[in-house]
């Protein structure tokens, strides 16, 4: 059986997620997909991983407070010991179920053995039909 290469989060934004202006926090939205990046990459090697990079990470969508944010993060590549994971940020109205495409980032993740030193991880399986 093939290793997961995605994981979902689901988180809602509360007050003490907000800004003043009562969207959230930068912080807290790379936050969220640190964490969800570091899912994925753990499910993938299942080993300790470690955050080494996170690059060119992109707000595109103001997250209001009260609405349901998705997180999806996909492993897109893997080097020896590292695995670069592609994050999306979604939100959702809970009322209309209206999704809209709010954040994207990418973050390379680094594997450990148990000495804290840099893993081998396994090759990315090609993708069916491909």
């Amino acid at each position: 059986m093939p290793a997961p290469t995605e994981a979902r989060l689901l988180e809602i934004v509360f007050p003490d997620h907000a800004n003043h202006l009562g969207t959230l926090f930068g912080g807290q939205a790379l936050a969220w997909m640190d964490k969800a990046a570091f899912i994925a990459a753990s499910r993938y090697a299942r080993r300790t991983v470690v955050t080494a990079r996170s690059e060119q990470v992109d707000f595109r969508v103001p997250v209001r407070q009260g609405q349901l944010v998705e997180l999806v993060a996909k492993v897109a590549g893997v080097g020896r010991s590292s695995m670069k994971v592609e994050v999306e940020l979604f939100t959702e109205d809970l009322h209309s179920a209206r999704r809209e495409l709010c954040t994207t980032g990418h973050f390379v993740m680094i594997a450990l053995d148990e000495d804290g030193k840099p893993a081998t991880v396994s090759p990315l399986a090609p993708l069916a039909g491909a």
